[in-house]
């Protein structure tokens, strides 16, 4: 969850003038089928706090949800957080003649309807299974145009400032590589470009 949320974060944050009050909120949303947590309740809310329990940044959030700790029977259940976690945590057990009667809600219903591929026949299920994929794989490709957009700006702004440097006649092509991040005959192939 750390390793995601920072990672997020890390895209959200610019070098130098930044606003920081800005920065949008991120929730780290975990449902997890075993325990990870000391804590007794299921579900936990976390942000970054003092020793004494205020909290210091709430612009990061990590929700955990650990299923094996819900052990509420039917009858317990009573908000829409109970409703959802039971539902997640039974409905691959449950018979047609079980269901609950909050599994009649309209929320739940069509979470149900959508995600229950028991109903699909072989074909669907392939079919599901390849838009599934195929959708993961535009997501993928996209965040590639998007890192070969950065560094190819990134590439554009470090070739720019070497070129200053080097119409200035201040620093040798070692001192410049250096300054600009880049190697020394980046530098000299910028120079013999002139």
């Amino acid at each position: 969850m750390k390793f995601y949320a920072l990672h997020k974060f890390n895209t959200v944050v610019e070098r130098g003038t930044f606003d920081y009050a800005k920065l949008p909120k991120i929730y780290a949303i975990a449902i997890l089928a075993k325990n990870i947590l000391p804590t007794e309740t299921f579900h936990t809310v976390a942000n970054l706090r003092s020793e004494i329990g205020e909290i210091i940044d709430s612009q990061l959030t990590f929700i955990t949800i650990e299923l094996a700790k819900f052990d509420k029977i039917v009858t317990e259940i009573e908000t829409d957080l109970d409703k959802l976690v039971y539902t997640m945590k039974t409905l691959h057990n449950t018979e047609s003649t079980q269901y609950p009667a909050f599994w009649n809600e309209e929320w739940l219903k069509r979470a149900i309807d959508e995600l229950d591929t028991r109903k699909m026949s072989p074909e669907e299920r392939a079919y599901f299974a390849r838009v599934t994929a195929a959708n993961a794989e535009a997501v993928n490709a996209e965040k590639r145009k998007i890192k070969e957009a950065k560094e190819s700006e990134n590439l554009a702004v470090k070739t720019e400032t070497a070129k200053n440097l080097l119409s200035l006649g201040l620093l040798t092509v070692g001192q410049i590589a250096q300054t600009v991040g880049v190697s020394e005959d980046f530098v000299r192939a910028l120079s013999s470009d002139k």
